[in-house]
């Protein structure tokens, strides 16, 4: 059982309880309902109330106090890229990284002592 009515306010869209507003009365017979003289004054002044900040159209238009829809805030996942290095293919070092120790140990020793034959032959031929 309702007990009063409650209209809303043409211009504000605020609720109007019953003995307060006024009613506004058009010559075309159309009726508008104001919550107060200040609405009333800027209806006739044809304001528009998507402009006027303290209106519910302004609010809902400008997303003003929604509080309850808490929207999460997204994190940003690094995403890992596997790319060369230096010249040598991601499959080259992904074989190099499954290499034992023992194996990659011995690889770097080969590598230089190649490195110090490559120089003595140099320096050899300078000499000569």
């Amino acid at each position: 059982m309702e007990l009063y009515r409650l209209e809303i306010c043409s211009f504000s869209g605020y609720k109007i309880y019953p003995s307060k507003g006024k009613v506004y009365v058009r010559s075309d017979s159309r009726t508008f309902r104001f919550l107060n003289g200040k609405a009333e004054s800027y209806f006739l002044q044809r304001l528009s109330p998507r402009k006027i900040r303290w209106t519910q159209i302004y609010r809902r238009l400008n997303k003003k106090g929604v509080t309850e829809q808490v929207v999460k805030k997204r994190t940003r996942r690094t995403v890992k890229a596997e790319r060369a290095v230096g010249g040598s293919s991601w499959d080259e070092i992904r074989a190099k990284r499954a290499e034992k120790p023992e194996v990659r140990a011995a690889a770097r020793q080969a590598a230089i002592e190649k490195s110090k034959e490559k120089a003595k032959a140099k320096g050899a031929a300078k000499k000569v």
